[in-house]
């Protein structure tokens, strides 16, 4: 090959690569608007907060986010051409904006390093759990004020009238009067300690035979049901638990970072 020939060669290789410079340029830009280039990175940017907002994105929102990031352009070269960027609002909101996007990129960070692993979601399972466990009682109520009138209820319930009937018509609990004096299963420290006393001494099905008095009124009691208590399966909560802990433990940053913070402020309930 003649050194002419290789030096045409190395030509036409400089020359093509200088034609492909803008075209590699103009991939990482979707516009240009009044011959300024809006740059990709800003759908990317817009793309990223959809996803952390837990939102499905889909060929739609990319195109929702392309046409939102290159109206912001134009509305912001008219905002600039108006001189509106050298205003002291502006300048105020930009240096609050400023704090909120390093605030939440903080904590994100946080976040990251400090994550809930599945291991310290079970402990924390295991300790509610066996905060949990114990016998439930299904037990139904009649509530009236005076103890005359539970002692006549007693009487026609033990004639054979309608326990349920009798709590729809006298009940001064509405909640549970509504469906027949029906507490549903709770435990017994889910109860002022007059009435889960007298109802752990009952038996299924038995009733109470005397009024229970309490600083509710009078208490007709009959105990239905009991069982163990009921706790969901780990698997089923584990994502709702982490949350929780996430959550939880951010607020501990957040209150360590005030505390070590010198300053003369007096924050609200101090």
């Amino acid at each position: 090959m003649s050194s002419k020939s290789l030096a045409a060669r190395v030509a036409l290789a400089v020359a093509t690569g200088a034609l492909l410079l803008p075209l590699a340029a103009q991939a990482q830009n979707i516009a240009i608007v009044n011959g300024k280039p809006v740059p990709k990175s800003r759908v990317d940017t817009l793309i990223q907060q959809a996803q952390r907002a837990g939102q499905q994105v889909g060929p739609e929102v990319q195109q929702q986010a392309r046409d939102q990031v290159v109206l912001r352009e134009i509305f912001v070269q008219e905002a600039e051409r108006r001189g509106l960027a050298a205003t002291p609002d502006y300048r105020q909101q930009m240096e609050l904006a400023r704090q909120s996007v390093l605030i939440r990129e903080l904590f994100e960070d946080y976040k990251k390093k400090n994550p809930v692993t599945d291991e310290q979601a079970k402990a924390e399972y295991d300790k509610f759990k066996a905060q949990a466990a114990g016998t439930e009682y299904r037990a139904r109520h009649i509530l009236v004020e005076k103890e005359d009138e539970a002692k006549a209820l007693i009487a026609q319930i033990k004639a054979g009238a309608s326990f349920e009937e009798l709590a729809k018509k006298n009940s001064k609990d509405p909640g549970s009067g509504a469906n027949g004096g029906d507490l549903d299963f709770a435990k017994p420290d889910s109860y002022v300690p007059e009435f889960s006393q007298a109802m752990t001494k009952l038996q299924k099905g038995e009733l109470t035979a005397e009024p229970v008095k309490s600083q509710f009124g009078y208490h007709i009691i009959r105990l239905d049901d009991t069982r163990e208590s009921q706790f969901p399966a780990f698997d089923d909560v584990k994502a709702q638990l982490k949350q929780r802990m996430e959550q939880a433990k951010m607020q501990e940053y957040q209150e360590s970072l005030r505390t070590k913070a010198k300053t003369d402020y007096k924050f609200g309930g101090q």
